[in-house]
């Protein structure tokens, strides 16, 4: 039962980012880096103390009384995971959307799930799944055979994006729902890709070491209510410092895009509708919180071990695939383009069930 719950919150969580992007084409009048500050208010500063707030008695106690260093690296991992989220952008230009993104989802699902494993190998904690145990159990094997089909599955929609790119022969569209000029640079490309992917997992890593503040919850929310399984909430008060980090580089970045492209004119500009793009900015902010949200109840499920992070990517990539398909994306492409990304997303859609399968053994 607790797979299949962990299953239906990392669904939850992967549709909400899967499908943030969807408000922000309906904004109008302002630059990326407008919106996506705007945006990004809600989705790191606003709505993650909320949560927390309506879900953890006294968070800001537990913040307050947990070491400088855990609130450190907890937020250092937030601020590097907002840099591998914003070089993603870089990414797409010189490599084009479909292999971009393939490489660097494939490395933030493979990296996020893995490393933390593989550190717990060498540096034993309590209920911590290390590479040791996952490889010597059936349920761990199933896991690690899960997360190799869905790189698979990766792999195959990107080959599928690249073959929509050259029959249409337009700009592509990144998964924001903003068009990207494209300047392939495979060299550069790369290792930009790479670099982005790296920090993308760093989120995880950022969960892993504010896992204390967690566990305050955890035990504070199993005394008052003996007998009921875990807090299914308790990663909330996580979520706050490593939002805080990712908000950090993000602000940072877009002050530099807006005063370089002069875009912070955006909130003057005549005939715009503010009021509605505040609005449209505030769902997609809010959305893009809920992937954590929900992450945190499947976590509280399945455990903050690979399992959590390879579902909560594959049901991204599945849901963005499913919406570029719906949106009609698509459209226009040969049948033989249709058919390989729908063989990746199936890819994908089967690796859900191994990951599930996998856990269901324990």
């Amino acid at each position: 039962m607790n797979a299949l719950l962990g299953i239906l919150f990392h669904f939850l969580g992967g549709f909400s980012s899967g499908s943030f992007y969807l408000p922000y084409k309906k904004v109008k009048g302002w630059s990326w880096e407008t919106f996506w500050l705007i945006g990004g208010t809600f989705s790191w500063i606003i709505v993650p103390p909320l949560a927390a707030f309506l879900t953890i008695p006294g968070f800001w106690d537990i913040i307050q009384n947990e070491s400088s260093s855990i609130l450190g690296l907890t937020f250092l991992f937030g601020a590097l995971w907002g840099i591998g989220g914003f070089m993603y952008g870089l990414g797409v230009r010189y490599l084009g959307v479909a292999l971009g993104s393939s490489i660097m989802l494939g490395l933030t699902m493979v990296i996020g799930s893995l490393v933390p494993s593989i550190f717990y190998e060498f540096s034993p904690q309590d209920g911590k799944d290390n590479i040791g145990l996952m490889l010597s159990n059936s349920w761990g094997q199933m896991v690690l055979l899960g997360l190799f089909v869905c790189v698979i599955g990766i792999i195959i929609s990107g080959k599928a994006g690249v073959m929509k790119d050259k029959e249409l022969k337009t700009d592509s569209i990144d998964p924001h729902g903003v068009e990207v000029k494209t300047e392939y640079k495979f060299g550069l490309g790369l290792t930009v890709a790479i670099i982005s992917g790296v920090l993308s997992a760093c989120f995880n890593f950022g969960l892993e070491a504010g896992k204390p503040m967690a566990n305050v919850a955890n035990e504070a929310w199993k005394i008052a209510n003996p007998s009921q399984g875990e807090f299914l909430f308790q990663n909330n008060v996580t979520y706050v410092v490593v939002l805080w980090g990712g908000m950090a580089s993000n602000l940072i970045g877009c002050l530099y895009l807006s005063f370089k492209n002069k875009s912070y004119t955006d909130y003057a500009k005549k005939n715009v509708p503010v009021v509605k793009n505040i609005i449209f900015c505030a769902m997609a902010g809010t959305m893009w919180f809920l992937q954590f949200f929900f992450y945190g109840m499947g976590e509280s499920k399945m455990g903050n071990g690979p399992s959590s992070w390879i579902l909560h990517m594959a049901f991204i990539i599945l849901i963005a695939n499913l919406w570029g398909v719906i949106i009609k994306e698509w459209k226009g492409v040969s049948k033989k383009t249709i058919t390989t990304i729908s063989v990746g997303m199936i890819v994908m859609f089967i690796s859900i069930l191994i990951v599930g399968y996998g856990n269901s053994l324990r």
